[in-house]
């Protein structure tokens, strides 16, 4: 089984052509292959399939081998992926996901993509939510940008410790389901600071959805322009909001290629 490891601004993730063929059991493949010590080392495994409605279609997992609906740097990544192997010679693609469709616009530099725009489409913003975690007290702003975040503005994302804080809110009964949280910070109205827990994976140097939502609360509570340049500790993101909807434009970038033996494989 061959592989090609990919990220964007250091969300890494394995990606495999499933286009044919497919591995059996893909969530523990995720967890093996996941493993920083043990395996090739991601934040999570994703397979590119034929498309639903689409051109292709983006299958994620989770490091921990639970599913994810939507990604936003890997959508990065698929987008590259299809192009500079051939599999498309169209710069406008859309992407099936588990959230829906997503439209993506690839931005090509010397025969191969450098930056891809997507439209993440429009991002739920809910009512903020008081909460307490380790004796702590928080207010989040819950948003969904194709998977559930918690949004917690702060003076500092760097000062949190994001470790010990990050299981704790990512489970917390008073945010109702699992989420991904963010902890954020608006220096300007043209730019945020942003530090993500990702659920399934942990502490991950930068999240696309997390950043979509991060930018979607802060302009519903006024903290931020039509358009912002995201800090995350990968990179920067580029988000701008066009009527109701957030446009996400970032790198993608291929790390190596691999193979993995004596691996099942199934008929897709």
């Amino acid at each position: 089984m061959r592989f090609t490891k990919m990220e964007g601004l250091g969300n890494d993730y394995i990606y495999l052509n499933c286009l044919e063929e497919t591995p059996a059991d893909l969530p523990e493949l995720s967890r093996r292959l996941s493993h920083r010590h043990f395996g090739v080392g991601a934040d999570g495994l994703i397979c590119i399939r034929p498309g639903r409605t689409g051109d292709f279609t983006m299958e994620m997992y989770n490091a921990d081998g639970s599913r994810g609906a939507m990604c936003g740097n890997g959508i990065r990544c698929v987008g590259k992926y299809v192009y500079d192997r051939g599999l498309t010679r169209e710069t406008c693609l859309t992407i099936d996901t588990d959230a829906g469709p997503r439209h993506l616009e690839l931005h090509v530099l010397g025969e191969v993509v450098d930056r891809v725009t997507v439209d993440m489409g429009t991002v739920e913003v809910s009512a903020p939510v008081p909460v307490e975690a380790a004796g702590e007290r928080f207010t989040v702003v819950p948003a969904n940008a194709g998977n559930p975040h918690g949004v917690i503005f702060c003076e500092d994302p760097e000062a949190v410790e994001l470790e010990r804080l990050g299981p704790l809110l990512e489970r917390h009964p008073g945010l109702g389901e699992r989420r991904n949280i963010e902890f954020v910070s608006c220096p300007d109205r043209g730019h945020l600071t942003v530090r993500v827990w990702e659920r399934g994976s942990g502490i991950t140097l930068a999240c696309g959805t997390g950043a979509c939502a991060a930018f979607a609360a802060a302009l519903a509570e006024n903290r931020c322009g039509d358009w912002v340049e995201a800090a995350l500790p990968g990179g920067t993101l580029t988000l701008e909001r066009r009527g109701d909807r957030v446009f996400m434009t970032g790198p993608a970038r291929a790390v190596f290629e691999g193979e993995i033996p004596g691996s099942t494989k199934i008929t897709a």
